[in-house]
């Protein structure tokens, strides 16, 4: 199956998903959230994609800076379109598994090479995991602390497979990243394999081929890290910029004319929480789990209409809204072409 047919497949799962969660979102109470949508604020709304631009603008610096190691020619723009050309494919794939490979596909084309365009890609994705996971953690401890959510087991378990999820993403990186000996035995136990399926016809070839990237990607890891206060400043942002993303509830909060029901720390707090659930959700964009996360969790704030709303609008700016401009952007590439 070809990957535009996979994407085409996912993207109407997608669209089957979306319509599901409306018609359960809406079927109870139709018109007190319609009037309730109604009555929004628009500057708030504004706002709140604003802060999705801002989120965008900071990962692409991240990913910049990183790429720069490299390319020192290497133009933010480029960056920023690569990052939201990425929301799209990280749209409408599994797991978001669809943004990365395309990364290193469009960083190749840039000129870079394949080994290095990889060893960009995973570094960016480590501090990006480190990120989640410290956000992660703060709601955790946050929580213990402050008792913010009532107690549900079905729930904590969720959150706690999340949080184990991102973890061990983190660990399995590093040792992608920098265990050449591990490298080493998995790819020629994978050739192994292959020669004996009669996949692969030369195995000495192949196997010499690999241990020259494996070389070479591990020389680009290293040299990533050898700025650390640069690999730091990464995480920052990265940290940084979720603390925008996880702050829009509170934004459309205020949207609905509400300055009380719950502040900025909660708001980072509940969304770190929602997004440790949706992060084993094997649909594109987290679909179902991710709406049910944030009626359950922000629930403990808001109720009726207005917690419906709010949370049909927060996945419009949060997730649609990428994904509409990450198409139109690589459809324009495309023209230009």
């Amino acid at each position: 199956m070809t990957k535009n047919k996979k994407n085409i497949i996912n993207a109407l799962v997608l669209v089957g998903i979306t319509i599901i969660v409306l018609y359960f979102s809406l079927k109870d109470d139709f018109e007190n959230i319609m009037i309730q949508l109604q009555t929004i604020n628009i500057w708030w709304l504004i706002l709140a994609f604003l802060i999705v631009i801002i989120y965008w603008l900071l990962r692409s610096k991240a990913i910049n800076i990183f790429t720069r190691k490299f390319m020192p020619k290497t133009k933010f723009r480029s960056s920023l379109q690569l990052m939201i050309r990425t929301q799209f494919f990280n749209a409408v794939t599994p797991f978001a598994t669809g943004g990365q490979p395309y990364q290193i596909y469009h960083l190749v084309k840039d000129g870079v090479r394949m080994t290095t365009a990889t060893s960009i890609i995973i570094q960016n994705f480590i501090v990006y995991q480190i990120a989640i996971v410290a956000l992660g953690g703060i709601a955790v401890i946050s929580n213990r602390l402050f008792s913010l959510f009532a107690k549900n087991v079905l729930i904590s378990r969720l959150v706690t497979l999340g949080f184990i999820i991102n973890t061990s993403i983190i660990v399995v990186m590093f040792l992608v990243a920098f265990s050449e000996k591990l490298n080493r035995k998995l790819i020629h136990l994978g050739i192994t394999i292959f020669t004996k399926l009669r996949i692969v016809k030369d195995k000495q070839k192949k196997l010499a081929e690999w241990d020259e990237y494996i070389i070479k990607f591990h020389e680009s890891a290293v040299i990533l890290l050898e700025n650390k206060k640069q690999f730091f400043f990464s995480i920052f942002l990265n940290f940084l910029a979720l603390c925008f993303l996880y702050s829009i509830p509170l934004v459309l909060l205020y949207a609905t004319g509400d300055y009380e029901s719950f502040h900025v720390l909660e708001a980072i707090v509940t969304s770190a929480y929602v997004m440790l659930i949706g992060s084993f959700v094997p649909i594109p964009g987290g679909s179902g789990g991710l709406e049910y996360g944030f009626i359950v969790f922000y629930g403990n704030y808001i109720g009726g209409p207005k917690l419906t709303a709010i949370m049909l609008l927060w996945r419009f700016v949060t997730y649609y809204f990428g994904m509409i401009v990450g198409a139109i952007n690589l459809n324009m590439r495309k023209v230009k072409s």
